[in-house]
């Protein structure tokens, strides 16, 4: 990766940041979509970015809609507060609708080469 790239977590925050209000993505389809590493390595890089408060962390669930990372936020029910708050109903650290709510980064079409540097 030439210096003036942006590295892995700053991709990984790049795409987080654009998964919308209400709706949830999965550390899988990050990984995919930027095509480097695997779910696990964008999990890591969520993992680093508490207290910058523009990447939604909250945002992102394992493939069955599950709050899996629930416990690396400040609280074990803050990652389902702030889901709530943006109006995604959670039942046992379950994403409900799931399936409903989940948007894939490929919708960002054209949108992403502003953000690979």
């Amino acid at each position: 990766m030439k210096k003036d790239q942006p590295g892995y977590y700053d991709l990984v925050y790049a795409v987080v940041r654009q998964v919308p209000r209400g709706r949830v993505t999965t550390y899988g389809a990050v990984a995919d979509f930027i095509a480097l590493g695997a779910s696990r390595m964008v999990g890591w890089a969520l993992n680093q970015c508490h207290g910058m408060h523009d990447v939604p962390a909250h945002r992102v669930v394992n493939r069955k809609g599950e709050l899996s990372g629930r416990h690396h936020f400040g609280t074990p029910t803050l990652m389902q507060e702030l889901l709530e708050n943006e109006g995604v109903k959670v039942e046992n650290d379950r994403v409900v609708d799931f399936e409903h709510l989940y948007w894939h980064p490929r919708e960002l079409g054209d949108n992403w080469e502003a953000f690979e540097g």
